[in-house]
């Protein structure tokens, strides 16, 4: 229920707190705007709650990172984790589990410490939000586009709308970012920011899939597990991510090709970059070279391609054999030590070929945004406008594959929302 802290909105405002864009930051700024006390509309220019939570995960909602909070920070760059830092102090890894958990979800959690729902689905953690601001008497807008931030004299007063102006002593921007436009993330809030004097740096793709050239449609669905990707620029390793990798008709996706595709699109800009993949990254050169001699040892009449079975699907046996120049019937005897030597330098190093580039649009998150020096990382408070408070994916933040940037969202919206109201109500 609201605090001792509600007041009653004045007759020339709609609320005290105006919260734009539904998504995980969004969502929990205005539950913690509403819970304080205070009057909180929120806005989406969809017709629903977390299109983005919905699809993160391939739909199963990776929560958020389990550990403690110094080994999630470290996972994102040094000037983003120091400033993200606060926000997820006050509102942690544990507690948004424990919000979704006090309601019935029950999670597990992976050996990567990624956090999911058992049983259920995002579809069942977006309608647990939904039922916590339902509860706390938030008022939800759906079908309604924002134009832009209503400001007088270096305050903001409100939003402008596709349904008329709403009037607040406070907004909270919690647009999110540019990927997947058909969630309703068009890149709006860095509009309206940028018109108001803040810098938006530079965007581009993060946790996105990687479009290759000479792309083989026919390799499309076939998934290596657990294996090593890694990034090159020249001769040089720029970006490796150990999990599984699933191939496209355009390239290559999953865990381990979202892990490096900041990287990846980074140097892109000044020169080309090619992948490879270790297919056996538990074992050295050495060690498996001897692997190889042994299985050699063992089975010497057999074909060299029921060896390379053990490392890649079945439909990939050809490609690899391929690459180490050796016929695909090619048999143990006249397997020599040259093919050997060979053979442990693919599995080591399967080359993927050149990356043609990296779709922004269909990237989970997005890097780049609202610069982090003007924001006020213990309030979301903006530096440049008074009442403007900014959170989640609309700020330069962008963490790895793992429930990261949920967390960042989460807990960066919590901090907005606490703001906000605190502003309005004391």
């Amino acid at each position: 229920m609201p605090s001792d802290l509600f007041t009653i909105v004045p007759m020339d405002r709609d609320a005290d707190v105006l919260v734009v864009g539904a998504g995980a930051a969004g969502i929990i700024a205005a539950w913690r705007a509403a819970s304080i006390g205070a009057r909180t509309i929120l806005v989406e220019k969809t017709n629903r709650l977390g299109t983005k939570i919905l699809i993160s995960g391939g739909g199963k909602c990776n929560i958020t990172h389990d550990g403690p909070l110094e080994d999630v920070l470290r996972a994102f760059r040094p000037n983003e984790a120091r400033f993200i830092r606060p926000a997820c102090y006050r509102f942690t890894n544990r507690q948004i589990v424990e919000m979704l958990t006090d309601r019935g979800l029950e999670v597990y959690t992976r050996e990567d410490g990624r956090i999911f729902p058992v049983h259920q689905t995002a579809k069942d953690v977006v309608a647990i939000l939904r039922s916590y601001l339902h509860d706390i008497g938030v008022d939800i807008r759906f079908d309604t586009a924002v134009n832009g931030l209503i400001v007088r004299n270096g305050k903001v007063d409100g939003i402008h709308t596709s349904m008329g102006d709403l009037r607040a002593p406070t907004v909270i921007v919690a647009t999110g970012g540019s990927s997947y436009p058909n969630s309703g993330t068009t890149g709006d809030g860095w509009v309206w920011a940028r018109s108001v004097g803040h810098t938006i740096t530079k965007v581009r793709a993060a946790l996105a899939p990687i479009y290759m050239e000479n792309a083989d449609p026919e390799r499309s669905g076939v998934a290596l597990r657990d294996v090593l990707l890694k990034a090159r620029a020249g001769t040089k390793e720029i970006a490796r991510w150990r999990g599984d990798l699933l191939f496209t008709h355009r390239g290559i996706s999953g865990p381990t090709a979202l892990g490096i595709s900041r990287i990846v699109t980074e140097h892109l800009e000044s020169g080309a970059v090619s992948l490879e993949v270790d297919l056996a990254p538990d074992r050295s050169f050495e060690g498996l070279s001897e692997v190889v001699k042994a299985w050699c040892a063992d089975n010497p009449k057999k074909q060299v391609a029921s060896l390379v079975e053990q490392f890649v699907p079945k439909s990939l046996v050809k490609e690899v054999i391929e690459a180490t120049q050796e016929k695909l019937d090619q048999t143990v005897p006249n397997f020599g030590q040259r093919g050997k030597n060979r053979l442990v330098e693919v599995l080591k190093g399967w080359p993927l070929g050149m990356v043609r580039t990296v779709p922004l649009e269909k990237g989970e998150c997005v890097a780049g945004g609202i610069s982090l020096d003007e924001v006020d990382p213990k309030s979301m408070k903006s530096k440049r406008i008074e009442g403007l408070f900014l959170c989640g994916e609309v700020l330069d933040v962008a963490g790895p594959v793992g429930g990261y940037n949920l967390q960042s969202a989460f807990a960066t919206g919590f901090v907005a929302g606490d703001s906000a109201a605190h502003e309005v109500l004391i």
